[in-house]
């Protein structure tokens, strides 16, 4: 057995392991809450968590299992063939097709990779690399159910997310220069192909699909468990602050988008939770965590190049923060 494949199973088990105490934990929480029943702060907290993550997981599992369909029976090649031959125009055509062949982030990555070097244009692989995670089905579903009663939110993401896509794609169009990105083919993106040489197509499947679920719920879990401290544990003066000064409330959603690195079918949820932040700062954390976070760099680094993702991750989060507050004022007003 080679080192690739004991890293891979080591890598596998461990994260089974994780899910299963995880599970455990989930089980459990009625338990636990009995212990923490004289600390009324732990067990508001512990009962966050839970409805986050419990919330969350439906829609996490399904986004999972579109993803893996797509990357496994669905060939690049289809969204070279339906691409205008006017670069401006296929930019366009890539962020819409977002809707129409979802990926989550880990996936579209290598997607791009694969476009490239097919001969599509790298601003135009790019803008689908954004838009898939960000502006799929189950993504704009899964916002829906987590702010019901607000579906101007829903709205609002989705004409955020798709002008960030489109804008970083014609930016980088016009910027963008050969050497900015690595050109080897076989570039891989650390710890996140799908492609899996050992077996058939429901083998690349299973395979995806069991990686995605299992480090996407990982994010989950800490992204919940952040959300349930933040809201319990951080004082109600804090946030007071930040409601009276919006830019500090944008700029601290933003960070903790990129710092989260959530799964984009769950971060409504977590989102959702936050009721103490205003609409337009949480609006801004959905927007931007699909496009640029700590996971993303890494894998952009891998697969483009360091280069690459110095110029583009700074790109992605401006024009991510801007498309956000301007879909958050047209659709959720000045006062959100």
């Amino acid at each position: 057995m080679g080192d690739r494949e004991q890293s891979g199973n080591v890598r596998f088990r461990s994260l089974y392991m994780f899910a299963a105490a995880l599970l455990a934990l989930l089980a459990a929480h009625e338990w636990i809450a009995g212990l923490f029943a004289g600390s009324p702060r732990v067990l508001a907290a512990l009962t966050v968590f839970v409805a986050v993550f419990v919330q969350a997981t439906p829609f996490l599992i399904v986004g999972v299992l579109l993803s893996a369909s797509i990357a496994t029976f669905a060939s690049p090649q289809i969204l070279q063939r339906i691409l205008p031959r006017q670069r401006h125009a296929a930019v366009g055509a890539a962020g819409m097709a977002g809707l129409a062949l979802p990926g989550c982030e880990c996936g579209s990555v290598p997607v791009a990779r694969r476009l490239i070097d097919q001969g599509a244009p790298s601003a135009v692989a790019l803008t689908f690399m954004l838009s898939a995670p960000a502006i799929n089905p189950v993504v704009l579903v899964s916002t829906a159910v987590a702010f019901t009663g607000y579906p101007e939110m829903v709205a609002a993401r989705f004409a955020g997310s798709l002008a960030t896509a489109l804008i970083v794609g014609w930016v980088w169009m016009a910027i963008a220069k050969p050497n900015w990105m690595k050109s080897a083919r076989s570039a891989a993106a650390p710890g996140c192909s799908h492609d899996d040489p050992r077996g058939g197509r429901f083998h690349t499947f299973s395979s995806a699909a069991r990686h995605d679920l299992i480090q996407a719920g990982a994010f989950l879990a800490l992204g919940a468990a952040i959300a349930a401290a933040l809201r319990v544990f951080v004082p109600d003066r804090v946030y007071d602050h930040i409601a009276g000064n919006l830019l500090i409330g944008v700029l601290v959603m933003a960070a903790l988008a990129v710092l989260l690195a959530l799964c984009s079918e769950a971060d409504a949820f977590v989102a959702a939770s936050l009721t103490m932040m205003p609409l337009l700062p949480r609006l801004v954390f959905l927007v931007v965590g699909p496009a640029v976070d700590v996971k993303l760099i890494a894998m952009q680094a891998g697969t483009f190049g360091k280069g690459f993702a110095g110029r583009f991750a700074p790109l992605t989060f401006l024009i991510a923060v801007i498309c956000g507050c301007a879909a958050g004022l047209v659709f959720l007003g000045a006062d959100a």
